[in-house]
């Protein structure tokens, strides 16, 4: 019997890559053998996306109370390093990071979601290298510079001036002084792949 390492698995709703395992077994069949195929360690998806959910659940609990902040996203490595994305109307500070990491630090222990209390936890705010995810997100970004990119793979740039439910209008400014231009563009949520937002200095 032979093992060997190869490919990967994406799982693009979290971005993680875990790597699979294939052992191959010589069968004997008829007058030969014929190669057997059986996936090892292969991602239980399943049971991630059951803990993700269980962490929000814990986390929306946590900020209900304060209708300000709002959950982003929730991620976990396969190596339980967990870590939660939340953001506020009005931003968010490191120090009510900081006191949201205690909170739900405890809460994690207590749930039993990872045996032996084997798991790492990061609460932060989401950087400006991570895209726009919510609605909410947009509207507290109104005014701001932002980067498009479309699902045909086009770039936009301009400003955030309006957010309705269904897209945004992005004002795109042409030129300087008198020969300035500006161009208003409508842009559906379903046609946008990522919106990132643009520091001006």
């Amino acid at each position: 019997m032979r093992t060997i390492a190869g490919g990967r698995k994406i799982d693009f709703a979290g971005n993680r890559i875990y790597p699979t395992f294939a052992q191959i077994k010589e069968v004997t069949e008829g007058n030969g053998s014929v190669p057997f195929f059986n996936l090892m360690n292969y991602p239980r998806t399943v049971m991630e996306n059951e803990t993700v959910k269980a962490v929000e659940s814990l986390v929306q609990a946590m900020l209900a109370g304060e209708t300000g902040y709002f959950l982003v996203d929730v991620r976990i490595k396969p190596t339980h390093n967990v870590k939660v994305y939340i953001d506020g109307d009005q931003g968010i500070s490191i120090e009510k990071c900081v006191q949201y990491n205690r909170a739900l630090y405890k809460k994690l222990e207590e749930s039993g979601l990872f045996p032996a209390g084997d798991f790492s936890l990061e609460v932060s705010s989401p950087g400006l290298d991570e895209p726009l995810k919510l609605h909410r997100q947009y509207r507290k970004n109104i005014g701001r510079q932002v980067e498009l990119v479309l699902q045909d793979g086009s770039k936009k740039e301009g400003r955030l001036v309006d957010v309705s439910e269904d897209g945004i209008i992005v004002e795109e400014t042409k030129g300087k002084n008198k020969k300035k231009e500006v161009t208003s563009h409508t842009f559906l949520f379903d046609n946008i792949k990522t919106t990132k937002i643009q520091v001006v200095f």
